[in-house]
């Protein structure tokens, strides 16, 4: 059942229905890290340092290199006795080990469902099981999980990788999880490792994290209940939740799109399509989606609705170094107290009668 707020915009021009997802974009996780970078330029003033991208998304990344945050990928490039903050994706002990020889101030966002994950494969490490981590070979959270766990680890991304793997022990042999992976991807290949290993151990709780599930359900029932012709996914093509959003799309044999920016939705893409669902990763900006439907309203009769479902209320805790106020007088404060576009963009609001501007 969907949520209608429709207006219509454009007399005259072809009928389009525009369903938006409910949840869609930014999680828990990716705001508080977009918060620490924030809290960070407050605090110590720019510039400071961030280890990676902060979050997946070029336009957050923009916003905040704006206002005084520089983007690294080696903590080599950070001068002695800066500040650095690590990306919400996580590092390995020795990036850790490097800017601690390099006197860094360090101010770490890894998300608390990535250090979760960390603290799994630490435990069953320490008792001595080999780990199967399940997902994409080279991706950051991977790389950092990997880092963190002292015994052999088997990375593996699909069902028939399971055949090659060949544990010191088949009895003794756990996995984990990326946390942006497929729900349905990550099942089967859960299925396989215990029908070889029925011994494998594995977390009480799935590790795809909450906001992953949410966005992947809401964007099947764009399919399912809303029936649209078309998914458009707002977010940047290196975000693995992003990627798995339009691959929903594509499994369920609807054309999917990624689009990072308005002026990338092609128009062929919408001859002859009466419903368009939008939908957007865990690091897009609300804004990314604003800029989809103002370019579809600019050639089409827009009737645009919101599919309901969860609201979420997840907040997590900010890192001590970042957590206090900033100390009376510092230099950034007036200049950075303001809310970040990025991080606080206004929803799409529809009513009945009124047309986004």
């Amino acid at each position: 059942m969907s949520h209608d707020l429709p207006y219509r915009r454009g007399r005259g021009r072809p009928h389009l229905r525009v369903v938006l997802a409910q949840p869609r974009g930014f999680c828990a996780g990716v705001r508080r890290a977009i918060e620490i970078v924030e809290r960070a330029l407050t605090r110590f003033g720019a510039p400071i340092y961030v280890r990676h991208e902060i979050v997946h998304n070029k336009h957050v990344v923009a916003d905040l290199r704006a206002r005084g945050a520089r983007f690294v990928e080696d903590v080599d490039e950070i001068p002695e006795g800066a500040v650095v903050v690590f990306s919400a994706h996580g590092v390995s002990r020795a990036v850790e080990q490097a800017a601690r020889a390099r006197r860094l101030r360090v101010v770490d966002a890894t998300c608390p469902l990535v250090a979760k994950v960390h603290a799994e494969g630490h435990r069953y490490a320490a008792a001595g099981y080999d780990v199967v981590l399940i997902g994409h070979a080279g991706h950051p959270e991977v790389v950092g999980t990997l880092g963190r766990i002292d015994v052999p680890v088997h990375v593996i991304a699909q069902p028939s990788d399971v055949a090659a793997l060949r544990p010191r022990d088949p009895e003794r042999l756990a996995y984990v999880t990326q946390t942006t992976l497929s729900v349905d991807d990550t099942r089967a290949v859960i299925a396989a490792l215990k029908a070889r290993f029925p011994a494998i151990q594995g977390p009480d709780v799935n590790d795809i994290c909450y906001a992953t599930q949410n966005r992947q359900a809401a964007a099947r029932r764009l399919i399912t209940e809303a029936e649209v012709d078309v998914l458009l996914v707002a977010g940047a093509r290196n975000s693995s939740n992003t990627n798995r959003l339009r691959e929903i799309g594509a499994q369920a044999g609807v054309p999917s799109h990624l689009v990072e920016t308005a002026c990338e939705v092609d128009p062929a893409w919408l001859v002859g399509v009466k419903a368009v669902g939008i939908t957007a990763g865990a690091s897009a900006p609300e804004g990314q989606v604003r800029d989809i439907v103002a370019a579809l309203g600019r050639t089409f009769a827009l009737e645009v609705s919101v599919l309901d479902g969860p609201h979420e209320q997840v907040q997590f805790k900010l890192p001590p170094e970042v957590a206090a106020p900033a100390p009376e007088g510092s230099p950034c404060n007036a200049a950075v107290a303001a809310a970040s576009p990025a991080r606080r963009q206004a929803p799409v609001v529809v009513r009945r009668g009124f047309a986004l501007s």
